[in-house]
């Protein structure tokens, strides 16, 4: 695969991992491979599936680049995040990746980076202020447009549902939020949302779900904001008998967002329903092509790509790699505008072996 950035004469070859790339890898992180630049990576968490993906897939990209890493984990606390920063500038990284979840707070570290000529990679996140050299994460407003349609066309525009959202501290959270409510007040009228932000924590989902399913039995949809809500909506849902056959009419739709194998599974089994599909492999691919560039002095600019995305100009001084991201059904089906891929679709990074 060759990737052509809009307006220059860059081209970088993405090939097919070898056997040698892969020596170099490490799963955990810390050096991907010697002798290439040093790029420090914050994972920004553990302990789910989707982010556990990018973290696998990190090293890979870093060996078939020549990139040598210095990792961290945040562990979803912006605090730990500067710390970490401060970690890797005395390392002498030439470039840092990183997902921040505050997208506030991360401001004054980025400053900093800035002024030390170190550049910045965002994966998933967009600061709310200051310079990056790239973003590279998906148009979260069309996740939760992708949501909206596809609930407000399985339940004909009429009924319940509810919205566990990330946190709204992110912009992840506010894009999806925004464009879920957006949507269904234009295009459902009828369905009303129950919003419930959740911090992106699996107990906060299973505990505000359950109170809003005992106050409103009649809900007949939920969209989760990301996996994190995956087992415990199901159990919750299994618990009170509604977790039946599409064709049942107790069942409640299930929507998501990320396309991990797990939830490819559960669409398989019937026990969910639709997924958006984050491309894990992807964001680290591109965060690491986009740090390897911004160390090179290339400079991207708006447009669209050769793999399949569009760079848009968020602001002065910062650009995001908008990549795809496409709703996941059982049978491929199109809701209004939106148009679904099937779930064994071998593009899907969840259904890869490796």
């Amino acid at each position: 695969m060759k990737i052509r950035f809009p307006g220059t004469a860059a081209v970088v070859t993405a090939g097919v991992l070898t056997a040698a790339a892969l020596a170099g890898c490490s799963s955990g992180g810390g050096t991907a491979a010697s002798g290439g630049s040093v790029v420090g990576v914050d994972y920004p968490r553990s302990d789910t599936d989707f982010w556990n993906a990018y973290i696998k897939y990190v090293p890979r990209f870093a060996g078939q680049f020549g990139l040598e890493l210095k990792t961290t984990n945040s562990q979803n606390d912006v605090a730990n995040l500067t710390a970490n920063v401060q970690t890797m500038i005395s390392q002498g990284v030439k470039g840092v990746v990183m997902a921040p979840q505050d997208t506030a707070a991360i401001v004054p570290t980025l400053q900093q980076l800035a002024g030390k000529k170190i550049p910045v990679v965002s994966v998933d996140t967009r600061p709310d202020q200051g310079n990056v050299y790239m973003v590279v994460r998906a148009d979260n407003r069309a996740y939760g447009e992708k949501a909206c349609r596809f609930l407000g066309t399985k339940l004909g525009g009429k009924g319940k549902v509810v919205m566990l959202q990330g946190d709204l501290a992110s912009i992840n959270g506010r894009d999806r939020t925004e464009a879920f409510n957006d949507c269904m007040k234009q295009n459902f009228p009828g369905i009303t949302v129950f919003g419930e932000a959740t911090n992106w924590d699996a107990g906060t989902a299973a505990q505000k779900l359950q109170t809003r399913l005992t106050a409103n039995p009649d809900i007949k949809g939920v969209y989760m904001q990301s996996s994190f809500a995956l087992s415990g909506t199901l159990q919750l849902l299994k618990q009170r008998g509604l977790l039946v056959p599409a064709a049942d009419p107790k069942h409640v739709f299930i929507v998501s967002n990320d396309g991990i194998p797990e939830e490819l599974a559960k669409i398989r089994a019937g026990e969910m329903d639709a997924t958006v599909s984050q491309p894990a492999d992807l964001f680290a691919q591109y965060a690491l092509q986009y740090v390897k560039d911004a160390i090179a002095g290339k400079t991207p600019v708006p447009g669209k790509t050769d793999h399949d995305s569009t760079i848009v100009q968020i602001r002065d001084g910062l650009m995001e790699d908008q990549l795809a991201a496409p709703l996941v059904t059982a049978d491929g089906a199109t809701f209004g505008p939106v148009s679904s891929v099937k779930v064994d679709d071998k593009s899907l990074w969840g259904n890869s072996k490796s």
